[in-house]
């Protein structure tokens, strides 16, 4: 795996029959507060609440820095027939060891068609070979089930849990660790 000073954009844009992952813009910062608005999002993630005009602008602005600067790309997932936003996506480098960890949303009305799984699938597999990281993870909270049913359904394989393995908003959690390698079907 090489060190990146900046992470490309994925070209062509990573997409299949039903979504586009694409960068962030201002045009999407109404539908990100919207989104992220609904109490189940900052419930499992370090999203703030609740999540205000201020906070999709600072987001939209600071995800093409963290880019460049090599350490996360943050991708919007949207539809890909009329380009809805449907949620966000995240690959956070860890580049000395080789691996990148991916987080998540779904916006509620969007959950339970496989939005996130196809999101899901599309940035690992590009992860794995256009980034050459040697292996993909995933963490979710052991009573976050839709989370580790997304991770599954995507072809992570459940590795366990990690007690007391990360804060977040000032408490030590557990969360169960997902991975997938460049070997994995």
């Amino acid at each position: 795996m090489r060190t990146l000073s900046e992470i490309p954009l994925p070209e062509p844009p990573l997409a299949d029959g039903e979504v586009l992952l694409r960068p962030f813009d201002r045009d999407d910062e109404a539908a990100l507060v919207e989104a992220l608005r609904d109490p189940e999002i900052p419930r499992w993630t370090s999203i703030p609440s609740p999540y205000r005009d201020r906070d999709a602008r600072e987001y939209v602005a600071r995800a093409e820095r963290e880019r460049r600067a090599g350490r996360e790309l943050g991708l919007a997932i949207v539809e890909r027939a009329r380009g809805a936003l449907l949620g966000g996506i995240g690959l956070v480098m860890d580049a000395p060891q080789g691996r990148a960890e991916i987080g998540y949303w779904v916006a509620a009305g969007a959950r339970r068609r496989g939005v996130g799984s196809r999101a899901l699938r599309l940035l690992s597999r590009w992860a794995l070979e256009a980034l050459a990281v040697g292996r993909v993870e995933v963490l979710a909270h052991p009573a976050n089930e839709p989370s580790q049913r997304l991770a599954e359904a995507a072809g992570f394989t459940r590795e366990g849990l990690l007690r007391s393995y990360r804060v977040r908003k000032g408490r030590r959690e557990d969360l169960v660790m997902f991975s997938l390698l460049p070997e994995d079907p």
